[in-house]
Order: structure tokens, then sequence, then C-alpha cells
């Protein structure tokens, strides 16, 4: 990143194809299918709330926490964002994104380290994504954007989760979790490259709707993985 110098958003980065509207809601696809998130985060904190003191999840849980968090707010956060897209309803969007990185970060952190204490790594860690996006919105007040953090930090799981889950030999069915989620993922930022491609193609969904539903996807991964952990063991 250092290397590469300044990372610009996109010009005509707001532009998108959704300009569908369904009960007064403009560009209704890419608002109403953020609700998925909305519903993970719900499933897992239901789910994993009640065992966060359980050995199979101490460590991990302020990370978890974090990300369960993050993901309920950015159904919100997006939604908002893509009812009447530009840069400042953009920070909503981000910032949540943001915090969901760095929990799961902190979360896999806790699983792979037996007996770490990751509350303030969750607490720094999660300042370090306000910073990012803050970064952002300080360098685009001053006529020179810069990404850089914030994609950092997008791009900081999909090496860093399964580079650790090898070393410290994290339970297979952890790291099939955890890859599925990375794969979904990554499937998810393709279609939002070719947004309008997709709708054109499709015509009853925009690429970007499709990243939303994709990664939704993802993020149920997670969530499975984790609560897998307390499913009852066959004889």
């Amino acid at each position: 990143m250092a290397v590469h110098g300044r990372i610009a958003q996109p010009i005509h980065y707001h532009a998108f194809a959704d300009q569908s509207v369904a009960s007064g809601i403009h560009h209704a696809g890419d608002v109403l299918s953020n609700a998925g998130f909305a519903l993970v985060a719900l499933w897992g904190w239901l789910t994993l709330w009640p065992r966060r003191n359980s050995d199979q999840l101490r460590a991990g849980w302020p990370g978890y926490r974090l990300f369960l968090i993050a993901l309920f707010l950015t159904a919100f956060g997006s939604a908002w964002y893509h009812l009447s897209p530009d840069n400042i309803r953009l920070i909503w969007d981000r910032l949540p994104i943001a915090l969901a990185c760095a929990g799961l970060l902190v979360g896999v952190r806790g699983d792979t380290r037996a007996g770490l204490k990751t509350e303030i790594e969750a607490a720094v860690l999660g300042c370090c994504a306000v910073a990012s996006v803050a970064w952002w919105v300080w360098t685009d007040a001053n006529g020179a954007d810069d990404l850089r953090p914030y994609l950092l930090l997008q791009g900081l799981p999909l090496v860093l989760i399964p580079l650790w889950q090898k070393i410290y030999r994290a339970p297979p069915p952890d790291r099939i979790a955890f890859a599925a989620a990375m794969g979904l993922y990554v499937l998810a930022k393709v279609a939002e490259l070719f947004d309008h491609e997709i709708a054109n193609a499709l015509g009853f969904v925009s690429g970007h709707a499709l990243k939303h539903l994709i990664a939704t996807m993802a993020t149920a991964a997670v969530v499975w993985g984790l609560s897998r952990r307390f499913s009852p063991r066959s004889p």
C-alpha cells in the first residue's frame, strides 16, 4: 500500500445500476438487499450471546461481538447510503463494514491463541477501523481522497485469518467455514465490479444488490461456523 501510493475513490462510484422503485423506495434493490445483514446479525447474537463465556467462544467473543454489532449496523448504514448515494452517507456505510472486519480479525486471533485476552485488542482495532474511514473523509475534504487504510482493513482478514488458522492448527470445521465465507466475499466483490453488466444481463437484479446478497451468505457462513461448535455431537 505504501509503495502503491494514494488510492482514490472512482469518480463515478455513486452511479449504481439499480434504478428500481418499490413502495416509494428509490434504488429498492440496493436498499432492501441489506436486510439479510441484520437477520444474520440477530441470528448470531441470539445463538452466541448465551455461550459467550464458554471455552469454545470466550477468547474470541470480544471480536465476534464487535463483528455482530457492526454487521447489524451495516444493514442500516448501507440502506441509508443507497437511498440517496453521496459521500456523506457513504461514511455510515463504510464505518460499520470496517468495524466488522476488525471484529473478525480479533475474533479469529482469540480463537487461535489459547488464553489470549482480546478485549483491549478489540478496542484498539475498532479505533483503527474508525480511523481508516476518518482518514478517507479527511483526505477527501482536502481534495486528495485516499482509501488505502480502509481497503487494507478489508484485505487483512483474507490473508491473516487463513494464515493464523493454519499456523495454530484451527479445527477443520472452523477453517472450512471461514474459507467459504472468504470465497463468497471475493465473489461478492466481483459482482460489485460488474454492477451494470449483471443488471443488463439479468434484468431483475443489479450486480451491487447481488453483492449484498452474496456478502450476506458470507457472514452467514461465519455465524454457522461459530454456532456449530455448540451442536450436539453424534455418539
